[in-house]
């Protein structure tokens, strides 16, 4: 499926509603990862990334980007969407660094040429895994390490598109999550555990972490109606992956 097209002009006719809702929350402190907001002081996905070349996945505004740049690392975000990038560009503020439009699908990029690649939901939520996933390994140098979060498939599992909300049900099959219409023709991707661990050894990535990121009972989240409020609390509702090339 090419949901290029469509996934472009959906995140080009909703970036500036989505960056007035989230960016509050996105860039309300360095390094929060996803719907959440969870402190990778905490979960200790990235590590250092100072002197690190860096690819941001599906960089939206450039809330991440920003914080890495300032940390030292010479980062590159890449998004599909220009009204994203232009967002980006924007709020880029003293710590400047380069902006690219592009498809996860087909990187612009030379092969080994990043020592990390990461996103935060993004290009690995928005591209099929299948394609995206050996195209970040392809750019990665050896030793060098794909890191993502995305949304668990317990998530999408128990999420009840009538309602709006995940609950306590289970709505859709297990082993028939894939792509999830968004409307307008977009298209967003979801895989099982086994899913993701077979794409992820067939790109020839070795997998070294599987983080459940588990926010407090009361956390908010930013993005996402559950029934009971604590739903995240007592269940998975993300995946964050640590891998590297060997």
């Amino acid at each position: 499926m090419d949901s290029i097209p469509a996934n472009r002009r959906f995140w080009n006719r909703i970036s500036g509603g989505y960056q007035h809702r989230h960016d509050p929350q996105i860039g309300a402190a360095p390094r929060l990862w996803g719907t959440y907001a969870i402190a990778d002081t905490h979960l200790n996905a990235l590590g250092d990334v100072t002197g690190k070349r860096v690819l941001e996945l599906g960089c939206g505004a450039g809330q991440w980007s920003r914080v890495l740049a300032a940390e030292g690392a010479d980062v590159v975000g890449l998004d599909l969407s220009e009204a994203q990038l232009a967002a980006a560009a924007g709020a880029m503020g003293g710590a400047r660094y380069p902006l690219v439009q592009g498809a996860a699908e087909h990187l612009p990029f030379a092969a080994d040429s990043f020592d990390l690649v990461f996103c935060d939901y993004g290009g690995l939520s928005w591209a099929p895994p299948h394609l995206a996933v050996p195209e970040a390994a392809r750019i990665l140098r050896h030793g060098g390490r794909l890191v993502f979060n995305v949304a668990s498939p317990w998530f999408e599992a128990c999420y009840d598109e009538a309602a709006g909300r995940a609950t306590t049900t289970l709505h859709q099959d297990y082993f028939g999550l894939d792509a999830i219409a968004e409307g307008e023709d977009a298209v967003s991707y979801q895989l099982t555990y086994g899913g993701w661990i077979k794409v992820l050894r067939g790109a020839g990535l070795v997998i070294d972490d599987l983080i459940e990121p588990r926010p407090e009972p009361a956390a908010a989240n930013g993005y996402n109606q559950t029934d009971p409020p604590d739903w995240a609390h007592r269940w998975p509702a993300e995946m964050l992956w640590v891998t590297h090339k060997p």
